[in-house]
């Protein structure tokens, strides 16, 4: 059993928190800038819940975050009252988010300076992935530190890989979101182009999945997609912020990324048409409005 504290409880992290304590059986220390949710929380896990980053990441072994963005990490990290600032030496910091690159290079930067290691460990699976407890994590670090975490990390995770130096897990993180943006502006106009011909779409999908076409995209969402329904996963918002730090990034890289840019635009429409909380797959909306 380790120490652990983890701060963001979000739709992802409050399920992964909870993972860490009842099915890794380790002593968690939550923090979320709702201290109401951090309380239920620790009556939910029998867990304990503190006032700030700093003083939940105090003596522990292991820091896990899940927040928002670039800044929000940043708050939590070095902020005035981040757990940095407590954190004892040779523990290690796991960030969950979804964020730079540069970010990630940044606070590996300033951990070291405090004797504490840096692993960013953006994840994949989305809600219904974290709250299973199988999620893939996708992570960048010095090999010791992952050796002596992943232990750990696989209490809310099915996969769990080294990519390369800090860094490597947010840029395979934007290679999987560039993939998914793909996919699944492929399956909306599949499914799109399927009922304008007047064809049966659970026939079709029963066919086409088993086939070259298939994907988890196809598998888990084509129902929910031709009924209309949007509420069922990652918000459009927040995969058009992932599709900006691509984008971003590739900017950075020389990368060419014509079809994400496309995509990215067309989770804007999504947008003006007020799906800013749908999930990704209302892609299929813009096309039968």
């Amino acid at each position: 059993m380790a120490t652990v504290a983890f701060i963001g409880l979000g739709v992802m992290g409050y399920p992964m928190a909870g993972h860490l304590n009842s099915r890794g059986g380790h002593d968690v220390t939550v923090f979320n800038r709702s201290s109401e949710k951090a309380k239920k929380w620790a009556e939910q896990f029998k867990g304990a819940h503190a006032p700030t980053p700093k003083e939940a990441a105090a003596d522990k072994d292991f820091v896990f975050s899940c927040v928002g963005n670039d800044d929000d990490l940043r708050s939590v990290t070095i902020g005035e009252n981040g757990a940095f600032h407590s954190m004892k030496n040779g523990a290690i910091f796991i960030d969950n988010t979804t964020a730079s690159a540069e970010v990630a290079r940044e606070l590996d930067a300033e951990a070291r300076k405090k004797g504490i290691h840096f692993l960013d460990a953006p994840v994949s699976g989305g809600q219904a992935g974290a709250e299973n407890g199988a999620l893939t994590v996708m992570v960048g670090g010095e090999q010791d530190a992952f050796d002596r975490a992943k232990p750990v990390i696989e209490s809310f995770a099915k996969m769990v890989g080294l990519m390369g130096p800090v860094g490597a897990g947010q840029l395979t993180k934007m290679i999987n979101q560039i993939c998914i943006a793909g996919l699944v502006q492929g399956l909306a106009e599949g499914i799109h182009f399927g009922k304008r011909a007047g064809l049966d779409i659970e026939k079709v999908i029963e066919v086409i999945s088993k086939g070259a076409a298939g994907s988890w995209q196809m598998e888990n969402r084509h129902k929910t997609m031709s009924a209309g329904k949007y509420d069922f996963g990652f918000a459009v918002d927040w995969m058009r912020k992932d599709l900006g730090i691509c984008l971003a990034e590739a900017d950075r890289n020389n990368a060419t990324l014509p079809v994400t840019a496309l995509v990215d635009q067309f989770y804007k429409d999504i947008q003006v048409m007020g799906g800013n909380r749908w999930d990704t797959s209302s892609l299929l909306a813009r096309l039968e409005k």
